[in-house]
């Protein structure tokens, strides 16, 4: 299963650099995750995690499995969002979408 990134960044942003950007963010997400293909799988369970529990659920209430992937994404994202925007991300600053395949 392949995935789509879309990275929202400001509009003076050059077209090589958006394309740098995103670049860094695979980068980061993949090598934390482990791999490109465990990408979308990973991201998809985190949804459905999200979708029954809420968006900052309380791991108490998560399986072992729930918990685990849910850790393995916040890391990843983590690691994505600090390569394109720095440690000391704002929200305001720009942020990211990923597409999965219907």
């Amino acid at each position: 299963m392949t995935y789509t990134l879309q990275l929202y960044v400001s509009d003076d942003t050059t077209p090589a650099q958006r394309q740098a950007a995103e670049r860094l963010f695979r980068k980061a997400l993949e090598a934390t995750l482990g791999d490109a293909a465990l990408v979308a799988p990973v991201y998809s369970a985190y949804q459905a995690i999200v979708a029954r529990y809420g968006d900052t659920p309380d791991v108490e209430a998560l399986t072992v499995e729930e918990r685990t992937v849910l850790e393995h994404w916040l890391l990843a994202e983590t690691a994505a969002v600090e390569a394109v925007f720095g440690p000391h991300r704002h929200l305001d600053e720009g942020g990211y979408q990923i597409i999965l395949p219907a």
